[in-house]
This record gives structure tokens, C-alpha cells and sequence, in this order.
């Protein structure tokens, strides 16, 4: 008569639970990081977001100087103007930008930075437009 065997041996769970140790203490760093990556990302879809208002500025500065506004620091970008620019305004509480003059119709890079720790570091490209 065969025996039945009922539930798993003691070595089956021991082993079961070092292989589960051993995958936590590997994947565990990876997603912690998780957080910071996903900030940066954020601040590089609003770096970008800052490149393009400066660019359109720019071509509409150039058709008519009626219609945009005048960039001469890289902060003029991240402002609400009446002319145009970047819906809103840039949030002063989350972000910091390099005050760098800009001569006109020159391209500059700029940063812009998170004002929380760590501080996270995005580059925009401003011209300047009288």
C-alpha cells in the first residue's frame, strides 16, 4: 500500500523561504530608487516644456514683435506673460531657475532645479527675443 503524503517537508520550507529571502534582498533596492526616477522625469517633461514656450516665443517674437515676450534671462521663460509663455507660470515652490542673461537671438542652455532634497538638475534652451 502506497503512503500519501500530506503537506511539504520541513526542508521543502526552508528552502522555499531562503529563495524568497534572497529575491527580496535584491529587489527591494531596485524599487526604492523608484521615487527619484520618477521625479526626474518630471522635471525633465517640464524642461522640455520650458524649451518649447522658448522656441514658439521665438518664432512668433520674429513675425510680430506685438506677440510673445521678451526673454533676456532664462527666468523669463518659466513667467506668466500676457503674451504668451508656460500656462500658469512655474511652480517657485518646486523649482528653481539659473538666472543667466540672455543676448537676443542667442540660444543659451539654462538649469532648472528641484527645490527639494536631493536636488534634481534639468537643462532648457532659452533665446533671447527682445
Amino acid at each position: 500500500m502506497k503512503k500519501v503524503q500530506r503537506g511539504f517537508s520541513m526542508i521543502e520550507l526552508v528552502m522555499v523561504i531562503g529563495i524568497t529571502g534572497v529575491l527580496a534582498a535584491v529587489a527591494i533596492p531596485l524599487f526604492v530608487d523608484v521615487r527619484t526616477d520618477a521625479r526626474q522625469s518630471a522635471l525633465n517633461g517640464t524642461a522640455d516644456a520650458l524649451s518649447s514656450v522658448a522656441a514658439s516665443n521665438y518664432a512668433a517674437r520674429g513675425m510680430d514683435i506685438n506677440k510673445g515676450f521678451a526673454v533676456t534671462n532664462c527666468s523669463n521663460v518659466g513667467a506668466v506673460h500676457a503674451g504668451g509663455g508656460l500656462q500658469g507660470g512655474l511652480d517657485a515652490d518646486a523649482y528653481t531657475i539659473t538666472v543667466e542673461s540672455v543676448a537676443a537671438n542667442v540660444a543659451v542652455v539654462c538649469e532648472l532645479n528641484t527645490v527639494t532634497t536631493p536636488v534634481l538638475t534639468a537643462t532648457f534652451t532659452a533665446t533671447g527675443v527682445l
